[in-house]
């Protein structure tokens, strides 16, 4: 008989809307457990996902949304002490967990774990990871941090064995301060490639290797390591000691590699390769060398965990894509807007490179510096070359940006305008473009709606 206060909740997640503690409430609410949560920034696409899972999402973090008492509280680690709901559960002694402590414990036990880490391409690879093992009958939990075309919500329990998670090395809370990715003690990782980024939690990149060889020292001697042929850093990472079977993968021109894929400028097809011998090839929906590379490590996953890799290769041709990830939003008065998540210097040329594949007349970049890291001026140096290989660039220099932007990107000269207003930035961007252009919007953040805003904008000028 359930004897709970009226209204009492099983969980109440703080910070609810990010990517991972969204997927957190979706993998609890199928586990069958009544969940409500809070937010300061409530926006699609993870609340309109939260929304149909029927969760209850309130705006801000007033103490007064813990009325009643929920069973357990999950803190995401954007929260610290001062703000009032943290404050009101230590006040009131309510019990809480950090968000990747709760998986490990409460969904990751007897699972076949695969971890996906890396500085870039997480998301993609997590996403394609799932989804093949989805397509060769694994039936696969996973958590997401972003919403995958192929799948209704980012993260789910799943029936099978295995459970892919994107394993991330940002801190866990504002009380454990180790990387997400050692609470998970995967038996396969994956690791993507390692830089220098979060300058807010990382004095420098020695700190995130040594966080990277915490995740190395969890996985047993029985799984196995996934690792980037040619990644110096991650070298580094394992020279401290490794003691699980090592196996790479590239899609790097020239590369060796026990998973190489062969593949055209534009990544649309590609031929895959382990230890030499041909598994065959396959046309994708996906483009960009990165993306390839991606897929490669996939592969190589769902092989340790003991599919037939020639199988998830072929499956590989109706992986759809997520969102924010070079998605295309569409074309309007001959204008093609794309959206894309990118936010370190290295991301966004990679994406850049991607979206000039197939030859657009003109590449246009619309950047919001909005990462912990970039606002800290860690990656200014190299935001100019990263941008060097658009036709175009209009960058969002809000008032509270402590560097100025239109500075550090003089070596680009006309190129380059700034405004200090997404609606400023919009106007420019309209003015600006013309049929046959192609528009990429990049922002970790909500960059307040900017690319469908911007097609909205489009849309209107073609119906005059």
């Amino acid at each position: 008989m359930d004897v709970r206060e009226p209204g009492l909740s099983d969980l109440h997640i703080l910070g609810i809307c990010g990517t991972f503690m969204g997927g957190l409430a979706a993998i609890a609410r199928e586990k069958g457990l009544s969940v409500s949560g809070s937010d300061s920034g409530v926006f699609p696409p993870m609340s309109t996902q939260l929304e149909a899972l029927q969760i209850e999402l309130q705006q801000g973090y007033d103490p007064a949304h813990l009325n009643p008492a929920p069973a357990e509280v999950l803190i995401g680690n954007a929260l610290s002490r001062g703000n009032p709901a943290v404050e009101a559960v230590l006040d009131r002694g309510l019990n809480y967990r950090c968000g990747p402590q709760w998986l490990a414990e409460t969904v990751l036990p007897g699972r076949c774990t695969i971890g996906v880490a890396g500085t870039h391409g997480k998301t993609t690879t997590t996403a394609i990871a799932a989804y093949l093992l989805e397509q060769l009958g694994g039936q696969p939990g996973f958590l997401i941090g972003g919403v995958a075309h192929d799948f209704p919500h980012s993260a789910r329990l799943g029936k099978g064995k295995c459970f892919v998670v994107e394993a991330d090395e940002y801190d866990s809370a504002f009380f454990d301060k180790r990387s997400k990715f050692v609470h998970y003690r995967p038996q396969i990782a994956i690791l993507n490639n390692l830089e220098f980024d979060h300058a807010d939690i990382f004095d420098d990149l020695a700190a995130i290797e040594r966080q990277f060889h915490h995740l190395v020292r969890t996985v047993p001697g029985s799984g196995r390591i996934i690792v980037k042929a040619g990644d110096v850093t991650l070298q580094r990472v394992l020279a401290m000691g490794c003691w699980t079977p090592v196996e790479t993968f590239s899609a790097d021109p020239g590369a060796t590699a026990d998973w190489l894929a062969l593949t055209n400028d534009d990544g649309a097809q590609l031929e895959l390769y382990h230890r030499g011998k041909s598994l065959g090839s396959v046309a994708w929906q996906m483009r960009g060398r990165h993306n390839v590379a991606n897929a490669v490590a996939a592969i190589a996953a769902v092989a340790a965990a003991g599919f037939d890799p020639a199988q998830a290769l072929q499956a590989l041709s109706g992986f759809g894509g997520v969102k924010r990830r070079l998605e295309r939003l569409g074309s309007a008065a001959g204008i093609e807007v794309l959206e894309d998540f990118a936010h370190h210097p290295t991301a966004i040329a990679v994406t850049i490179d991607a979206a000039r594949a197939d030859a657009p007349k003109r590449l246009i970049v619309a950047l919001e510096p909005r990462s912990n890291s970039m606002r800290a001026g860690a990656h200014r140096d190299q935001l100019a070359q990263s941008l060097a290989k658009a036709d175009a660039m209009f960058v969002l220099e809000r008032a509270d940006l402590p560097w100025a932007a239109a500075d550090a990107l003089t070596g680009l000269g006309q190129r380059v305008q700034t405004a200090g207003t997404v609606e400023e930035l919009l106007q420019q961007l309209t003015d600006f473009c013309q049929a046959d252009d192609r528009v990429v919007f990049m922002s970790n953040g909500s960059f307040d709606n900017a690319p469908r805003r911007f097609f909205e904008q489009l849309n209107q000028r073609d119906e005059q």
